[in-house]
């Protein structure tokens, strides 16, 4: 992807500003009360096993991360619509992610729906998934594209390559971005990594995001533009500058902003859900000649937060410390244990 420049960032900014107009208009989740939906005798953790079963079966049928994300706001909707029982929750889901293919996918990559529903290895028929399409179009006024949680990523993602060009060698932002990775600079905070990775673990830690029903009272702009401020943190000490660039352009209440980014990195923290693990490595002192040596890797880091004021928006640089990360030493040589 090329830098758009300055009419591709306003061509960038003009799309933005649809998708929030959009999402405004018909964002609508379902309200948890005593771990149930309300009105419903669906739990939480039914929710979330059939969104992340919706993500086994997404895969299953290649479709693109777009099209689960689409799926998973198609049933929310629903279920913040209707009273449904647990035992139609899977044909739903099943349902709503054949509509959302219907819109992002090309023909030849959804097949039949026969091949679908026998690929998924349910036990509902073809006519039942066609019943279940009527009622959801019908519930949703046949208005299901919703600009979605991964759709913002895309969007802050290609206005970080636009507006910020300079991140792009040290984070590795885009997919075929025009920087050679192997010119990079490397070290602990400028590791080698190819074209469109970083893309893709936000699109990861969206999707895993999207199965926890306490982030689902944050909009996906919101959700979105946490998790890249999370990772940005990390990664570049001029996160902030660019952090406030995103918040202004998706018009983010920076108070509920500050809550998503808390949750979202709990959240993930639960999981483990991070930079690729810390390669260990255990040096034999009779067969290392050098002194030490220095780890090859190194795990995702937090910029540590912190500040004396809690001020709104003119107030939230000093809610974080934005003084970069210690060089990491070098690993002193390690010995086996003594038997």
């Amino acid at each position: 992807m090329k830098n758009p420049g300055a009419v591709g960032g306003r061509r960038l900014v003009g799309l933005l500003e649809a998708a929030l107009v959009r999402e405004a208009r018909l964002w609508k989740v379902p309200v948890f009360k005593d771990g149930r939906i309300q009105g419903a005798d669906i739990s939480s953790s039914q929710h979330r096993e059939v969104i992340l079963w919706l993500g086994e079966m997404n895969r299953l049928f290649r479709f693109c991360p777009e099209t689960f994300a689409l799926g998973v706001c198609v049933l929310n909707r629903l279920l913040s619509t209707v009273k449904a029982q647990p035992k139609y929750l899977k044909c739903i889901a099943f349902t709503s992610l054949v509509l959302a293919a219907k819109i992002n996918e090309e023909d030849e990559v959804v097949g039949s729906l026969q091949d679908l529903v026998v690929q998924s290895g349910c036990s509902f028929s073809t006519a039942e998934i066609l019943r279940m399409e009527r009622i959801i179009l019908d519930k949703l006024d046949w208005d299901l594209y919703i600009a979605t949680p991964v759709d913002f990523l895309h969007i802050f993602h290609a206005l970080l390559v636009s507006g910020h060009p300079h991140l792009v060698p040290s984070i590795g932002l885009g997919s075929g971005v025009g920087w050679d990775s192997a010119s990079a600079p490397a070290g602990p905070r400028h590791q080698k990594r190819p074209a469109g990775f970083q893309a893709a673990l936000w699109t990861r830690q969206v999707q895993h995001c999207m199965a926890c029903h306490q982030l689902w009272q944050f909009r996906g702009s919101t959700l979105a533009l946490a998790i890249i401020t999370l990772e940005l943190e990390a990664l570049t000490p001029d996160w902030f500058s660019v952090f406030t660039d995103l918040l202004k352009k998706a018009q983010v209440d920076s108070g509920e902003f500050i809550h998503c980014k808390e949750t979202v990195d709990e959240f993930l923290q639960s999981l483990e859900f991070c930079l690729p693990p810390n390669a260990v490595y255990i040096f034999d002192s009779a067969r290392v000649p050098e002194e030490g040596a220095e780890p090859a890797g190194r795990g995702r880091s937090r910029a540590q937060q912190g500040g004396a004021s809690d001020e709104c928006y003119d107030g939230l640089r000093r809610l974080y410390d934005e003084e970069s990360d210690a060089a990491a030493s070098p690993c002193p040589p390690l010995h086996p244990a003594d038997d």
